[in-house]
């Protein structure tokens, strides 16, 4: 119904944000992503996301359409609501938790806060095939991750390491530490393990 909400912030806090638009005031759920990026702005572009419940009418608000996409893919897994998938989306950034689904990260998922093992399973059967078919998102952390693992790989191969043991420290380095590290930091979490 709303496709965005346009105008002067009047409240912000990182659970929601008030909207001043021409004098109607729309209050937003957002999640701690939006929230980094409009915290220091006077007024903003939400794209939205309405939630009609038999108790209550519900506006969620995103800074990007990437995030607005994933927190739509989310709530239609069976058992994630609204609140979840901003939760979710509040401990992940969308790149890092498209990217944990695409490499099947069960323990990236698990950290997050009321998602435990059989749901972050369920996350990763039920929105893996999605991720992958959605232009754009399947993209958005494999490249890098894919470029930084093997730069990784290839600078520990050529310093001497064996690549069976390299490649299983660099995959329990990137399950540990998020998928977007820079390729040097890689290197020096992998010295401090080989």
């Amino acid at each position: 119904m709303f496709a965005y909400i346009e105008g002067t912030l009047t409240t912000r806090n990182p659970a929601y944000v008030v909207v001043d638009c021409q004098g109607v005031g729309y209050m937003i759920h957002i999640s701690l992503n939006t929230f980094t990026q409009i915290k220091d702005l006077t007024s903003a572009r939400l794209l939205t996301h309405l939630l009609v419940r038999e108790d209550a009418q519900l506006l969620y608000g995103f800074y990007t359409e990437e995030e607005r996409r994933v927190f739509r893919l989310l709530i239609a897994v069976s058992g994630i609501g609204a609140n979840t998938a901003r939760m979710i989306l509040s401990s992940l950034s969308p790149a890092d938790l498209v990217q944990a689904i695409v490499t099947g990260n069960e323990p990236v998922l698990k950290k997050i806060k009321g998602i435990g093992a059989k749901t972050a399973q369920r996350l990763i059967v039920e929105l893996k095939d999605k991720v992958a078919k959605t232009q754009g998102l399947s993209d958005l952390g494999s490249a890098s991750y894919n470029t930084n693992r093997e730069e990784a790989l290839s600078a520990l191969v050529i310093l001497g390491f064996a690549r069976p043991a390299v490649e299983k420290a660099l995959d329990g380095l990137l399950r540990e530490h998020g998928m977007t590290i820079p390729v040097e930091q890689i290197i020096r979490l992998a010295l401090k393990v080989l």
